[in-house]
């Protein structure tokens, strides 16, 4: 499989690119996802480390050892499982509203031995967290999200005074991903401050994705 074949994949399954009858509202993004065993082949298959990045991006969060990590669209848990062992006395929340993905992170954690990393089911208009977290981190899932400005001002009462939020999404102008639904980063910038949020800072070595931080606005 090439680079262009798997991104082709990778974003049918995500729902990135959605199939024709997902497209015309007969099946929600969130029932696409059932058989979680086919979709980790390509969720995290080693050849999206080259352009993901993941090590480079969990260290650019310098997270202390003790945070509390929320993973919103944690799919089948490529970055909730870095997450967990880069906070190894912290906790990680892999949230995702698909019953069978979530099904999936709790049998990952299990088999990886990842106590501190829990799945949680989200509801599509609110995450509701247990807890208030140090970081909540989004990828490829920012322009998923239906009445961004109410779901980002409702995620500000989970997160702590000095939390972060990282958006990270593809560039408009990027040579592979979806061509539908794309968000610009100053158009994100532009809703999480009407949300309640203050751009904090902006890391650029992903190829094809923006890499976005934000903290809650008087902080």
């Amino acid at each position: 499989m090439n680079i262009g074949q798997y991104f082709v994949a990778l974003l049918l399954a995500t729902g990135l690119v959605a199939p024709v009858a997902a497209q015309h509202g007969s099946q929600p993004l969130h029932q696409q996802f059932n058989d979680a065993e086919r979709w980790a082949q390509m969720f995290d298959d080693p050849a999206r480390d080259a352009w993901q990045k993941p090590a480079e991006v969990i260290r650019a969060l310098a997270l202390a050892p003790n945070a509390t990590v929320a993973d919103i669209g944690a799919g089948t848990g490529y970055f909730s499982v870095r997450l967990a062992r880069a906070v190894p006395q912290g906790r990680v929340y892999a949230v995702d509203v698909a019953p069978s993905m979530v099904e999936h992170l709790r049998s990952r954690a299990n088999h990886e031995k990842l106590a501190n990393m829990v799945a949680h089911q989200a509801g599509v208009a609110d995450p509701r967290l247990p807890q208030p977290v140090d970081l909540v981190i989004l990828v490829d899932t920012y322009h998923h999200i239906d009445d961004r400005e109410a779901y980002f001002r409702k995620l500000r009462a989970s997160l702590t005074p000095t939390a972060r939020l990282a958006i990270i999404d593809f560039r408009p102008d990027s040579p592979v991903g979806p061509r539908h639904g794309r968000i610009a980063p100053d158009a994100v910038k532009a809703e999480l401050a009407r949300a309640g949020y203050r751009f904090a800072t902006e890391h650029d070595f992903l190829p094809y994705q923006y890499f976005l931080v934000f903290a809650p606005a008087g902080t």
